[in-house]
C-alpha cells in the first residue's frame, strides 16, 4: 500500500478523469474490471488502491503512475493527453483566466535538464507560460537556440515549436525542433527517410556544419517551428541586402544538392 502523503492526489484523479470519460461507477468498474463498491472506496478516500490497481489505471487511461499520483489532473479539461510512447505523456494545453492557450518556455539555463525532464510532471508544471494569440490552435513550446548553425537564427533566440503527432506529417525542408537521446535539443531542417531508413537526415543552415543522420529509435520529440524571437539586435553589416542574397542564394546551392 502506498501512504497518505504520497496519494495527495489520486482520489481527486481517479473521479475526474472517470467524468471526463462519461462513466457511471459501475461503468467505470466494468472497463477496468473491478468492483463498484472498490471504485467508490478509491474516490471517497476510505482505502487506497495498490500498485496493481494503479497499474490499471495508468494501463487504461495511457498515464503515467507517477503523473497520477503526484499531479492534479482536475486542472484538466479534456483527455487529450497525447501518448508518446513508453508511457511518456504530453499534458493538456495549458490555458490562463481568459481561456487562452498558454506556451510553455524552456529557460536557457535549464534547456540541458529538458531530455531528463521533459516526462516530468513537476518539471513541465514549473516552466513559465505567455501567451501569442496570432498562433493557430496546438501545443506550443519556446526553445532556445544556441551556436550559429541555423543563420540568421541568432544564438540565444527562442524557436516556438508546435508539437508534431504524427511523424509522417514532417515535410522535407522545413526546419523542427528536435529532442533526441544523443544530443538533446537540436534545431534543423529536415528530410524524412522513414519509410526507407526509418531516420531523418538534419541540415544546418549555416553550411560550415556536417548533416547527419538520426534514427527514429532516438528521436523523442519533434516540434514544427511556428515563429522566432530573436534576442538580440542585428548590426548593420548583417542587414545588408547583398549579405541577405548571398546567404539565401549558398542555401538554395545546398537545397539542390540535397535533392539530387
Amino acid at each position: 500500500m502506498l501512504n497518505f502523503v504520497a496519494m495527495n492526489y489520486i482520489q481527486g484523479n481517479i473521479k475526474h478523469l472517470r467524468s471526463l470519460k462519461k462513466l457511471s461507477q459501475e461503468h467505470f468498474a466494468e472497463e477496468v474490471n473491478w468492483t463498484r463498491s472498490m471504485v467508490g472506496s478509491y474516490e471517497e478516500g476510505r482505502s487506497e488502491p495498490s500498485i496493481e490497481k494503479l497499474i490499471d489505471l495508468s494501463n487504461y487511461f495511457n498515464i503515467p503512475i507517477d503523473t497520477l499520483i503526484k499531479v492534479d489532473l482536475r486542472k484538466s479539461k479534456d483527455l487529450s493527453f497525447i501518448d508518446i510512447g513508453n508511457k511518456r505523456v504530453l499534458f493538456p494545453i495549458s490555458v490562463n483566466e481568459y481561456n487562452e492557450e498558454l506556451i510553455e518556455i524552456i529557460p536557457i539555463e535549464a534547456s540541458a535538464g529538458y531530455l531528463k525532464g521533459y516526462a516530468d510532471p513537476e518539471y513541465i508544471e514549473d516552466l513559465q507560460k505567455f501567451n501569442l494569440p496570432f498562433l493557430p490552435t496546438g501545443t506550443h513550446r519556446a526553445f532556445p537556440i544556441k551556436g550559429d548553425s541555423m543563420l540568421p537564427v541568432k544564438d540565444g533566440s527562442f524557436i516556438i515549436g508546435k508539437f508534431v503527432q504524427d511523424i509522417h506529417d514532417i515535410k522535407d525542408g522545413r526546419t523542427y525542433v528536435v529532442l533526441t537521446k544523443e544530443d538533446g535539443l537540436v534545431y534543423k531542417r529536415i528530410y524524412n527517410r522513414i519509410k526507407d531508413r526509418k531516420s531523418l537526415l538534419l541540415y544546418s543552415d549555416n553550411k560550415k556544419y556536417a548533416p547527419y543522420e538520426v534514427k527514429m529509435d532516438d528521436v523523442l520529440e519533434i516540434w514544427e517551428f511556428k515563429c522566432c524571437i530573436n534576442t538580440q539586435e542585428y548590426d548593420k553589416d548583417e542587414l545588408k541586402f547583398s549579405n541577405i542574397v548571398n546567404l539565401f542564394q549558398e542555401l538554395k546551392v545546398e537545397l539542390k544538392s540535397i535533392g539530387k
